[in-house]
């Protein structure tokens, strides 16, 4: 998620300087030999932001301020059919000498989309920089969008939906999106509803592409051998020419998403699990309580019957899971866009113990609001750390960590600064995020299968503020 320090990829002498901030009280200045994010944007409010680490390859992609919370119940479902229509031929090349020019260039091309955004990148050699990057901007800009192309990938889409209708965590966090944020674009599926995949019309994906593919609402990113200058003078020639006008930026603002705490259960006794997220409203990428809860996350981990970590760990949860037989997994998630996030658990288990396992976590998410120790929370505060390094292994996730940062904070947090953000948490930060977005809150759950011995919601509501002294000793 956060760039890694990596002091064997950088020229010497280079020094970034860098304040942190906590209300009004003024943190230490770091002075580190780190990789320089360098941005710069075009007066048209395209933005091109860059990490050169001199290696022999690069990822290049344009991230966009599109997704599923751009769209309507109507149109729901047109930034992921757009994607899919990316790599079918432009007016300048037929998809055949599309994938036959990126396959020449030893290169891979790729897309996704997410509930606020959508990502083009291409991963080639350095010195093949500047035909990725026409590459994508062809894609973007002219691409024909045919109508037999457009109903193959109708079918395409279809089936994917299928597929993810087999995967049940991908079922129950789209549950809990639709109960949560529920009457809000938060609410809707990536894909759309298959009423709407089977009328999106072509008409419908150009009129998605004038409204959303603006030069201020895209920024390009790129990491691993390149140069930065070079980079801004393609996107000069293959992004400057179109202009953004006032209007088009009030207009990527994006409307509140109204979180509500409500359950939605699809019982299914055919099922041999239950599966189960439960989820409060968290905060945003830019609010400073993100990290308190990225550290809570971490003290209640993730578990499953295979893992090593068993009746002996640490953690208290691991340990009751791992004894008690009550789970067949559990992860704790924080799931963040731009002005709220849901954070909380999701776990798997079976009719049997659906109640206890619910009761136990529920235990725990109390003990983390008002019981947990210092030594809990210094290495929670390793652990995130270690993982956000490992993530950033490779030029593709420093690309993604740029792009999505530039989207999310408008600027890309250097990792000296989220080390000195993360450390200087202290045991009482966390209890207070906790307490003020888990304590006595309203939950959101989402369930699938077995669900008749599940605690019903009101149940669960008042566990969110029952503590139990000593639970876990």
């Amino acid at each position: 998620m956060y760039s890694r320090f990596a002091k064997n990829l950088i020229k010497p002498a280079r020094q970034l300087k860098q304040v942190v901030q906590r209300g009004d009280a003024t943190r230490a200045v770091v002075q580190v030999n780190t990789p320089e994010t360098r941005v710069t944007t075009l007066s048209n409010g395209f933005r091109i932001a860059t990490e050169n680490s001199d290696l022999p390859t690069c990822t290049v992609g344009l991230w966009i301020d599109a997704g599923s919370r751009y769209e309507s119940e109507k149109n729901n479902g047109t930034a992921h059919f757009l994607e899919h229509m990316a790599f079918k031929g432009t007016s300048n090349r037929s998809q055949l000498e599309l994938e036959l020019e990126i396959e020449n260039m030893g290169a891979h091309l790729n897309a996704y989309t997410s509930r606020e955004q959508t990502v083009y990148y291409a991963k080639a050699f350095s010195k093949d920089l500047p035909q990725a990057v026409e590459i994508l901007a062809d894609i973007i800009q002219n691409s024909t969008l045919g109508e037999a192309e457009i109903e193959r990938e109708r079918g395409v889409i279809l089936r994917e939906m299928e597929e993810i209708e087999q995967n049940q965590q991908e079922v129950v966090f789209d549950y809990l999106h639709a109960t949560a944020y529920q009457n809000t674009p938060l609410g809707l599926t990536i894909l759309g509803p298959s009423e709407n995949i089977k009328s999106i019309t072509r008409n419908d994906l150009v009129t998605y592409i004038q409204s959303r593919y603006k030069p201020s609402s895209m920024v390009m990113a790129a990491a691993g051998g390149v140069d930065h200058d070079k980079l801004v003078e393609l996107a000069k020639q293959y992004f400057g020419a179109t202009e953004s006008s006032v209007a088009e930026s009030l207009s990527n603002s994006l409307k509140p998403c109204r979180f509500t705490g409500s359950d939605m259960r699809h019982r299914d006794d055919r099922m041999p699990y239950v599966h189960v997220a439960l989820a409060v409203e968290g905060v945003g990428w830019d609010h400073y309580d993100t990290i308190p809860l990225m550290i809570a996350n971490q003290i209640i981990g993730t578990w499953d019957r295979s893992s090593t970590n068993g009746a002996h760990f640490p953690n208290p949860l691991m340990r009751r899971m791992a004894n008690e037989n009550l789970c067949v997994s559990f992860q704790s998630f924080n799931t963040l866009y731009t002005d709220t996030g849901l954070w909380g658990i999701y776990y798997v288990t079976d009719n049997a113990n659906v109640f206890d396992c619910t009761v136990r976590i529920q235990d725990e998410l109390m003990r983390v609001c008002h019981q947990i120790s210092d030594f809990e929370v210094e290495r929670a505060k390793n652990t995130l750390l270690t993982n956000m390094a490992i993530m950033m292994d490779g030029t593709t996730p420093i690309c993604e960590d740029i792009g999505r940062q530039m989207l999310c904070y408008g600027r890309r947090i250097p990792w000296p600064e989220m080390t000195m953000r993360i450390q200087q948490i202290g045991t009482q930060d966390v209890k207070d995020a906790m307490q003020k977005y888990v304590y006595d809150q309203d939950p959101a759950v989402a369930a699938i299968g077995p669900t008749e011995a599940l605690p019903m919601y009101t149940n669960i509501r008042a566990k969110m503020y029952k503590v139990h002294s000593g639970l876990f000793n």
